[in-house]
């Protein structure tokens, strides 16, 4: 039986097109104050998605150092960014709308002037509202390591994304990489070696003890209890 027969050739096509997400929507339990926080804080310190590219100056109403990080989870490292990085401003993206609660009422509660907050994908997010060249770092930490073989292709960093980030951070900016499993560091060496505009900042596998700007985070300890090690690992834009 040809179970397409009904569906429309447009429908058909769009799905064979239609790109592997590195992400499953598992929403969790959203509290009250959460909530709260979409209706009391984000017209502040939310993006919304338009598909048009943003000028961050205009946003943060001042010119300074852009630093993005994507799938900030609970947002505790952004937050601990913006609060000892006043000199920078920081874009997070995430898709899971707890976290993003969560840090839109921490940074109101500390009224945290340079952060502001997509609640999108982050590829659709890269390709289309930030400008070329206008990131002087991207942070991206634990990462979910879909440690499984067969789950593999749904990683994050993969060849055509790294190369996106490369597009828009700007010649000498960072890319900064932080993982758990060692297997996704390797992973993440032979995508980011082979990209010709990264230089890692250790030598070639190399990785760092974690830097200042990032802060040890609950899913860290909660890593480093079961025995994880951690890999930071730093790559300059050429």
């Amino acid at each position: 039986m040809n179970q397409t027969a009904d569906i429309p050739e447009a429908d058909i096509e769009d799905k064979k097109i239609r790109r592997i997400r590195s992400f499953v929507l598992r929403q969790g339990r959203v509290t009250l104050a959460q909530k709260r926080a979409f209706t009391d804080h984000w017209p502040r310190y939310g993006i919304e998605y338009s598909g048009e590219q943003k000028n961050f100056d205009a946003i943060f109403s001042r010119h300074a150092e852009v630093v993005l990080e994507i799938g900030f989870g609970n947002g505790e490292q952004m937050h601990f960014a913006a609060t000892n990085e006043p000199v920078r401003d920081f874009i997070g993206i995430e898709v899971h709308g707890p976290g993003v609660g969560r840090l839109l009422n921490a940074l109101a509660d500390d009224n945290l002037p340079n952060a502001r907050i997509y609640h999108h994908d982050a590829v659709e997010v890269l390709k289309n509202e930030i400008p070329d060249a206008s990131l002087s770092q991207v942070r991206i930490y634990f990462p979910d390591p879909w440690h499984k073989k067969r789950h593999q292709k749904r990683r994050l960093i993969q060849p055509d994304f790294v190369q996106l980030l490369c597009q828009k951070i700007k010649s000498g900016g960072l890319l900064h990489l932080a993982t758990d499993w060692e297997n996704y560091a390797e992973h993440m060496w032979d995508v980011c070696d082979a990209e010709p505009q990264l230089e890692n900042l250790n030598g070639k596998r190399g990785f760092a003890a974690r830097p200042s700007w990032r802060r040890q985070t609950h899913f860290e300890t909660r890593g480093l209890k079961l025995g994880h090690g951690v890999w930071d690992i730093l790559y300059s834009r050429r």
